[in-house]
């Protein structure tokens, strides 16, 4: 079971009341939630000895893993409690194909536009990312060590789509969107640049069905929450849609996938 961590107003009361522990379900997943009682007066230290005593409950609970509130400052704090937040890389994966769609209409750019992915490894995540944009994309670049001529022999033979393998440097920093699945250091991109293993990439909104939507709570992390909720098998990432930022969120985004720095 994973965690959860969330704030509530402070009802007075003992002080071991202002952490409290319940089992709680979401889309029919199961989280143990610790709730922090925390207001705009309650001391800083306060709050981070609240949030050190919710991390070793949940961990002496056997959690491992939680998802934490939106903006939730308290890292090493978690940390000493023997808790991690929940990793979104394996969603912002999954998601590959329509990240990059999306990064490619910020720039004004439809199905004509530039893409290239390239990673230390050709996973089942970049095969499906590629193989996605391939069926939408003329132009698909893919820069992996080995197993890419497989998977262009098999786009050719089972849809007539083709790629371009192992593209010089210059290519992968002159495409329009460039999906990184590790780091590459050695490329300047003159693209925007996804970049699918930094957990603090900003992203732009995820929405969910309307029947699904009405059962997510707000407050905590939505990427953390809609990953653990994907990975618990209470969501698929085909449910999931990328929507259209808000005009400060779309700078800062755009900003991110052109620089790697936030910010507008």
């Amino acid at each position: 079971m994973m965690g959860i961590l969330t704030w509530t107003a402070p009802a007075g009361g003992l002080a071991h009341r202002r952490v409290r522990l319940e089992e709680r379900k979401i889309l029919g997943a199961r989280f143990l939630e610790a709730s922090v009682a925390r207001g705009p007066k309650t001391p800083e230290a306060a709050v981070r000895r609240r949030v050190l005593a919710a991390a070793r409950r949940l961990r002496k609970a056997g959690v491992t893993r939680a998802v934490l509130p939106e903006g939730f400052a308290y890292g090493p704090e978690l940390e000493r409690g023997g808790l991690a937040p929940v990793s979104t890389l394996f969603l912002r994966r999954s998601l590959a194909a329509d990240l990059a769609r999306s990064a490619l209409a910020a720039r004004g750019e439809r199905a004509g536009g530039r893409l290239a992915a390239a990673g230390d490894r050709l996973t089942g995540e970049m095969a499906r990312a590629v193989t996605e944009l391939a069926l939408g994309n003329r132009y698909v670049l893919l820069d992996v060590p080995y197993g890419a001529e497989a998977l262009a022999a098999q786009l050719r033979r089972e849809y007539g789509v083709s790629l371009l393998l192992s593209p010089a440097r210059e290519q992968l920093e002159e495409a329009d969107v460039l999906l990184l699945f590790d780091p590459r250091p050695d490329l300047k991109p003159g693209g925007s640049t996804v970049r699918l293993y930094e957990e603090t990439a900003p992203l732009p909104p995820l929405l969910l069905p309307p029947a699904q939507e009405s059962g997510v709570p707000a407050g905590p992390s939505r990427p953390q929450l809609l990953a653990a909720l994907v990975e618990e098998g209470a969501l698929r990432p085909g449910q999931i849609a990328i929507g259209t930022p808000q005009r400060g969120e779309a700078a800062s985004i755009l900003n991110f996938l052109e620089t790697g720095r936030p910010g507008a």
